[in-house]
């Protein structure tokens, strides 16, 4: 059997998103040597597996940026750090020896870490299904929208009535030959702004409604959906070539729920140094809570600093919490 294989790193970042690129960055700055690792095989967490193509607005200092676009800056800022990758692989364990924390891969790799940042978002998350949709998933039925043009020219029928949906039947409206929202409910969950875009728009809003059949044509592709009436009971036809569920996701913090963190729910508990209750282990972003916590990308950005700025002590008690200015002069 192979020896494992063991990453030297002064700090282990778990989660590749926005905030753990960020944290990337920002251990080199402190000039602490980075590891990042991440269960899925591309950087960017969440924002590049379901909304690279949304409009992002509160990231302080762009009016509006797309998310691939945020995702690639952030990238390009970490790789001043030089940073070690190790995606497609889960933190499945942890243990402290002495002044190290010592993290297991699912793949057996052992990072070997002054300390650790938990930067996991929701964690490991899949989207929920549509009940209609069995089998026709990467046939016309897709859950996130990773490229707009994709749909230029066709039907788009957008199910769901939070910010996935009307974001997305916002931007595929001008591009797509036409686009149908149908919800189960009349109330929506969007952002009241994007709901009048969409209603103010082309696209036609179905509510109540459930779409209770995709159907196929003569040869084998989607042609039309079956949209169900919640009140009344009666069936409507809609021509369809892509169906796009924005049900929302399940998620979960997978084996992180072993390693002994203290949990609300499903968030890691800090303090205001961004401390869990292990020696040593932080968390930001998404994944942490505290009173009044509010989950923005722009509140993670400086969640992994803080927290950062506090390990770079652990890892070396000489060093100071507060490094400077990154615009002084040295």
């Amino acid at each position: 059997m192979a020896e494992a294989t063991t990453v030297e790193a002064d700090l282990l970042i778990v989660g590749a998103g926005p905030a753990g690129l960020y944290g990337a960055y920002y251990a080199g700055f402190r000039e602490l040597k980075v590891a990042v690792v991440d269960s899925l095989p591309e950087l960017g967490g969440q924002v590049t597996a379901m909304y690279p193509e949304k409009a992002i607005l509160d990231v302080a200092g762009f009016p509006t940026i797309k998310g691939r676009e945020l995702v690639a800056n952030l990238v390009a800022q970490a790789a001043t750090a030089k940073p070690t990758y190790l995606l497609g692989r889960t933190a499945a364990a942890v243990a402290h020896e002495g002044d190290r924390v010592r993290v297991a891969l699912d793949d057996g790799t052992i990072v070997d870490a002054g300390a650790v940042i938990v930067t996991a978002g929701i964690g490991r998350f899949q989207p929920r299904a549509l009940p209609s949709g069995d089998g026709w998933e990467g046939r016309g039925l897709s859950f996130f929208v990773p490229q707009l043009d994709v749909y230029a020219g066709q039907d788009v029928v957008v199910v769901g009535g939070g910010d996935s949906a009307f974001d997305w039947a916002h931007h595929l409206e001008p591009i797509a030959k036409s686009v149908t929202l149908v919800h189960r409910r009349t109330a929506f969950r969007a952002h009241a702004a994007t709901v009048t875009a969409v209603q103010n728009s082309t696209a036609e809003i179905v509510v109540p409604a459930t779409v209770t059949a995709l159907v196929e044509g003569a040869d084998g592709a989607l042609t039309e959906v079956e949209i169900t009436d919640a009140d009344t009971g009666e069936v409507h036809r809609r021509p369809a070539q892509a169906v796009i569920a924005a049900l929302g996701f399940l998620a979960d913090l997978g084996p992180l729920k072993e390693w002994g963190l203290t949990l609300d729910k499903r968030h890691i508990v800090v303090d205001s140094a961004m401390r869990t209750n292990l020696p040593r282990v932080y968390a930001a972003g998404d994944v942490t809570e505290y009173p009044g916590k509010v989950r923005l990308i722009a509140v993670g950005f400086g969640e992994v600093a803080t927290a950062v700025n506090n390990a770079a002590v652990d890892i070396d008690p000489s060093a100071h919490v507060f490094p400077g200015h990154s615009s002084e002069g040295s």
